[in-house]
Formats: structure tokens, sequence, C-alpha cells
């Protein structure tokens, strides 16, 4: 399949394109936050040079629906749905806990079950978290979304923890027999979910593409701010 993904609802900016065939893709990642609305379709049109492919000819365009990053969200949602619309393509929004997890199974390079609990930094002294099964052909959600402080977290036992949130919290997240792996929602990760999502039905018309948000509140006031402080000192 022809396929480009976009994910930036990390500071990570990541983008793969898979323009068929048995080559691999081609990947771009660079630093996201703000530069993400700057960078962002530059490298695309980069890479779809590089690949010798029209938009019009990519059978998806995937994208990291969330949760994640306000307006990393919304960034990439809209500039998916703008490159889907005028090539006359479907759009695949995909869950970026969901890439967390096979991003961690693709490092390991587990081919079995697998149980993993993705945890992704939400700032605002906060976690996303979800847990995911693998049966070795395809992933499988167990336990769906929450937005938690890092003590509040729970897993599957026999569960693999992964994600970003170990590095920003190493005090604040539970301890683990096994250390957790270092995971992110990446773009590669996407294209390899990406076949089995479109199999299932998973596209949708670039118009009907949303972000999913968990968070409905995305600042905090200056009193908030400080308490968090507060209450992050020993």
């Amino acid at each position: 399949m022809k396929l480009l993904a976009i994910d930036t609802s990390t500071e990570h900016l990541s983008i793969a394109l898979q323009a068929g065939g048995s080559s691999a893709p081609l990947i771009h990642t660079g630093e996201g936050g703000a530069k993400s609305s700057t960078e962002l379709i530059p490298q695309i049109q980069r890479l779809m040079a590089q690949a010798g492919l029209r938009f019009d000819q990519l059978d998806a365009i995937a994208f990291g629906a969330g949760p994640g990053a306000f307006t990393g969200l919304r960034t990439a949602c809209a500039v998916a749905q703008g490159l889907a619309f005028g090539a006359s393509v479907p759009v695949l929004p995909i869950d970026t806990l969901l890439a967390l997890a096979e991003d961690a199974r693709h490092q390991l390079n587990h081919t079995g079950p697998l149980t993993v609990t993705a945890v992704l930094d939400a700032r605002m002294d906060e976690v996303y978290t979800a847990c995911y099964f693998y049966d070795g052909r395809r992933w499988l959600q167990i336990k769906g979304y929450s937005l938690i402080r890092p003590e509040e977290l729970q897993w599957e036992t026999g569960s693999l923890l992964a994600g970003n949130a170990f590095a920003v919290y190493p005090e604040r997240l539970p301890q683990t027999d096994h250390p957790p792996v270092l995971a992110l929602p990446t773009a590669a990760a996407m294209l390899r979910l990406a076949p089995a999502l479109l199999a299932a039905g998973g596209a949708v018309p670039a118009a009907q593409a949303l972000p999913h948000y968990i968070r409905d509140k995305v600042a905090q006031t200056t009193l908030e701010r400080e308490a968090a402080k507060d209450s992050a000192q020993p």
C-alpha cells in the first residue's frame, strides 16, 4: 500500500511514507511543538518528491488522533484533512497510545502475545494511559483511556510499561520489576498499524476526521500552576 502517516501529538515531529512494494518507508523526525506547523508540510512534500509520488496515488493519509498535545493534534488533523481533501483520498485517524504500544513492541522485536500499558506525558502534572493486548497478529484495547496523576497509575499483571512519562516523572510513577520501554507514537508505528485498521473500516472521509481529546481543559491558571509546583516539592 501507499500510505502517508504523520504525528505531532508530542514534542517530536514524526512523518513516515510507505511508497508501496517492499521498499523501506521514508522517515523524517524532528522537533515538534511550535515548529510542527511550519515544518510539517515542507517535510511531507520533500518525502513525497523523494518517493516520486503524488498525493492522489496514496491509499490513505494517517495521523495521530490523540490523546496528546492539544495544538499538536489539531495541527496533524488539519494537515491530513487538507491533503486528503485535495487528493480525494481517505483519512485514517490512529490512536496515539496504540501507536506508542506498537512502537514498544517493534523495539523489542516481539512477535508473540504481549500486553502493553501505554503511558504518555500529558503535562499539567498528569499522564494519559491505556492498555492493549497484541495476539501476534493484531492489537486490541483492553483498558480504556485515563487521564491521571502519575502516582495513580495501575497496570495489568505481566504488562509491559511503555511511553515517555517515565523520564518526566521518574520518582512519581510506581516502580516495577522490569524497566519501562521508552516509546512514542511514531509515524512508522502508524504505518505498521494502518493496513489492519483500514481493513477494519477505520478510514473516514477527510471532512469527518477529528482529533480525540481526553482533557477538556488545556491551560492552568497562575494559581493552579503555583499550587502544582508546591505539591511537587518534597
